[in-house]
């Protein structure tokens, strides 16, 4: 028996699910949650974060950190991501290795997509930064769930 596919469902199979997440203030010398993963697994297609209120002019580097519901936290970028001083444009997106440097862009600029796609569960997807620096970020998520029923929401 042979399943007709719909145009919603391909698009699902192609690119994911896009949930975005409005500007806010960077967490100060803090970790926050930007999304929350229910339901069960997800693959990470793209995330990405745009500059919308200029960064401080101080070295502030950030971390993208999965963190489920029960078990041991992964750091999806390590700590030398730095925003420091990035203009209204500028971009911020996972490496293209997992732990390695979270990739910041100037505005204009092409972004640099992920190599890999990353496994999450439930849990919460986390920006933390080490200073303290005015600025504001608006995130982009592109997922593909993984388990019926699993959902993603801005935090």
């Amino acid at each position: 028996m042979t399943t007709l596919i719909q145009n919603k469902d391909v698009r699902l199979l192609t690119a994911g699910i896009a949930v975005a997440r409005a500007t806010a203030a960077l967490p100060q010398t803090a970790q926050s949650s930007i999304f929350t993963i229910t339901g069960g697994r997800i693959l990470v297609v793209a995330l990405v974060g745009e500059v919308t209120t200029a960064i401080q002019a101080q070295a502030t580097t950030v971390q993208l950190i999965g963190t489920p519901t029960s078990g041991t936290a992964v750091n999806l970028t390590n700590s030398t991501g730095d925003v420091n001083g990035k203009e209204i444009g500028a971009t911020v997106t996972l490496p293209t290795t997992l732990g390695g440097t979270a990739v910041v862009n100037n505005a204009g600029g092409n972004i640099t997509p992920s190599a890999t796609w990353l496994l999450l569960r439930t849990g919460t997807i986390d920006l933390k930064t080490v200073a303290s620096s005015t600025g504001s970020v608006k995130w982009d998520l592109l997922y593909i769930p993984l388990d019926t029923g699993v959902s993603v929401a801005a935090a």
